[in-house]
């Protein structure tokens, strides 16, 4: 009996299922020579035995996990590595068996054209015998409880580019490594039992059930129907409406015990999402009654609309699973088993008091980005600048080195906003190495290579409003092909480069300066224009424009990495190149629209002045006079909806109008 699954082991899901340093050593040993003697049984067991005396043993159809090597080290080790290495290169030269592994071929050919296309499988097709074989009965007998309550799951499916099927469930990520052998599936949390591989497969079933044809599908499984009713949530969305009548301006300190006791009750209830916005409204408060420059108008205003609109989509039953739009069941915090994390860069960011860098890592085994935050309060008149912060001291190494190294961690803990925190006590457990910008590894989902795809993508998500609350949820890393331009506005001071990827498309990479890192434009400018070689990526913020992609960088590599927020330099360069600033009445009339909006959330609609109607009026006609109709009468109808004394139907315009400009923005 062959081994099919040990064949398909490619070095990107061993390195997965290990690490990638143990892959290449096994790989260098085997090259030299150095096998093992194999044996195989008839049920598949293959067994092995080194001249040191070291023996391995690989069960047939337990995966790598199940492998029993007699040596010290735990886990998988390098000498399993070399026994798979091994084995395939004993069967290099088998001749084609054209069916996939374990299935015959149907007369139709279907399974044929499998074999040749291997990514072409679903998880959902594992039964719950093979499930309980690879998991054990404890742990599915977990997972239906789990199903009978109910939960939300976001399926991935395989493609040509990205061929590993994944989950996001709740708790974490599961990956089917291997097609058609479940005994390879790998969730990122640690100690989950297996009980996350069965509710990924159960939720890869409804999926090709309900939506068999999407590429992403976003899908509820088991329980009942879900309940509409959230008293949590209502007295949330009652609280920020009566802030949005007070306003900021006028609101006392009396609401800080409503506000508490809603804090409590959203997170009783498990409603993360809300209970994160509550915890944001309640952060600018604080600001704002202490003066603070982290105080923002339209970052207020938001965060009155978000928790309505959420409430809107729980309601209204949209196509985003309540679970999704409330964050339902999202634990605070979740233990990463072993992780690697590649450093993408870091941004530097200075208000109320403080000056902050939040490095960004990218976590490929789950496809998903992690924020580790750092903040420095500023007790003097001279801030700390971002190449300064560079050389702080954490988790044993500095923020510049998380900020462009590799990391691999057995105490990281991921937060539900997907902060990162490495567990107290156990900082010998994390090591870091430098990086040279080797992110051609990066999985699909991070690595993009034509900015016009990545723009559609972006194109298909959800309003922002309704989105899971995770830090750098925007964050990518776009393979360039060539710079063709770079500007300066100096009035704006702002550099705009224009970039294609490398499989065609046209990007802009803009960057503003700011006095926390002065030296960025200067960096930034340099790295595109070739001062450490042709540049290769950038990563950074990305969201669609008027003219397609725009990236906001965190780092260029070429044949260095440069992480502009954290280089040396005063801001004296000269930037050459002119900006053509073409104008955008669109952009210009939603600003100016949004910013009324934030005004009257400020004062408070019970407070506005008895022009403001007016200004409404003439902001919903210059909205009209662009094409903007319909946001041009949300607009309308809240100067129609203010009176002497506003009340909810005012407060229910205001939202109406704030989510359609939300909304309009984000889709241009």
């Amino acid at each position: 009996m062959t081994r099919d699954d040990l064949i398909a082991l490619t070095p990107d899901v061993l390195a997965a299922l290990s690490n990638r340093g143990l892959v290449k050593r096994a790989t260098k040993e085997v090259d030299a020579g150095e096998r093992p003697l194999l044996a195989e049984d008839a049920d598949g067991e293959v067994r092995a035995a080194y001249p040191d005396g070291v023996t391995v043993t690989l069960p047939g159809g337990g995966g790598l996990a199940a492998g029993i090597c007699s040596c010290p080290a735990p886990g998988v080790c390098r000498h399993l590595l070399a026994v798979v290495l091994t084995y395939q290169r004993t069967h290099a030269d088998a001749p084609d068996r054209g069916a996939a592994p374990g299935r015959d071929a149907a007369p139709d050919g279907k399974d044929a054209a499998a074999g040749s296309e291997p990514w072409r499988w679903s998880p959902g097709d594992v039964t719950d015998e093979e499930l309980a074989a690879a998991i054990g009965a404890p742990a599915l007998t977990a997972a239906r409880r789990r199903l009978r309550r109910g939960y939300a799951a976001v399926v991935h499916r395989p493609d040509a580019a990205d061929p590993v099927p994944r989950v996001e469930l709740p708790t974490g990520t599961v990956r089917f490594l291997v097609p058609r052998q479940i005994g390879y599936a790998r969730g990122d949390a640690a100690d989950d039992g297996g009980e996350a591989i069965a509710l990924a497969v159960w939720a890869c079933r409804t999926a090709d059930r309900e939506q068999p044809d999407r590429p992403e599908a976003q899908v509820r499984v088991g329980g009942t129907a879900t309940a509409t009713e959230h008293p949590a949530l209502d007295a949330a969305v009652a609280l920020a409406a009566d802030v949005l009548l007070t306003g900021a301006a006028h609101l006392g300190s009396g609401v800080d015990g409503r506000l508490a006791a809603a804090r409590r009750d959203l997170d009783a209830a498990g409603l993360r999402w809300p209970l994160l916005a509550l915890e944001d409204l309640a952060g600018q408060l604080e600001a704002y009654a202490a003066r603070g420059a982290r105080y923002r108008p339209e970052t207020f205003a938001d965060l009155l609309a978000e928790l309505p609109a959420r409430r809107r989509a729980v309601v209204n039953a949209g196509a985003t699973p309540v679970e999704r739009v409330l964050g339902t069941h999202e634990p605070a915090e979740t233990p990463l088993r072993r992780v690697r994390l590649t450093g993408l860069g870091a941004r530097v960011r200075e208000s109320g008091g403080e000056v902050g860098v939040d490095v960004v890592l990218a976590h490929p085994a789950a496809v998903s980005v992690l924020v580790l935050r750092r903040a420095y309060p500023v007790t003097d008149d001279d801030p700390p600048t971002g190449h300064e912060l560079a050389g702080r001291r954490v988790t044993g190494t500095t923020l510049g080195a998380l900020a462009t190294g590799n990391v691999v961690s057995e105490s990281a803990v991921r937060s539900a906003a997907h902060r990162l925190r490495i567990a107290a006590g156990r900082l010998a457990r994390t090591t870091v190495t430098p990086g040279a910008g080797e992110w051609s590894g990066l999985p699909p989902g991070l690595l993009a290579r034509d900015p016009d795809a990545l723009a559609a993508e972006l194109a298909g998500r959800p309003p922002r409003l309704l989105r899971p609350r995770t830090a750098a949820e925007s964050v990518r890393v776009l393979a360039l092909g060539e710079v063709r331009a770079i500007g300066y506005a100096a009035g704006e001071q702002r550099l705009h480069a224009t970039v294609t990827g490398a499989d065609g498309g046209t990007a802009t990479v803009t960057a503003t300066h700011h006095a926390a890192a002065p030296g960025a434009l200067d960096a930034l400018a340099a790295a595109l224009d070739g001062a450490h070689g042709p540049p290769r990526y950038v990563s950074g913020t990305v969201r669609r424009g008027a003219d397609g992609l725009v990236v906001e960088p965190l780092a260029v590599v070429a044949d260095a990495v440069v992480v502009p927020d954290l280089a040396p330099g005063v801001g004296d360069g000269r930037l050459a190149g002119a900006i053509d600033a073409r104008p955008d009445p669109a952009a210009a009339a939603l600003g100016a629209a949004s910013a009324l909006l934030a005004q009257a959330a400020h004062t408070g609609l019970r407070h506005l002045p008895a022009g403001f109607p007016e200004r409404l009026r003439a902001t919903a006609a210059g909205l009209a006079a662009v094409g903007l109709d319909r946001c041009g009468a949300t607009v309308a109808g809240l100067a129609g909806a203010l009176g002497a004394d506003p009340g909810e139907p005012a407060v229910r315009a205001w939202v109406d109008a704030w989510i359609r400009l939300s909304v309009t923005a984000e889709s241009r």
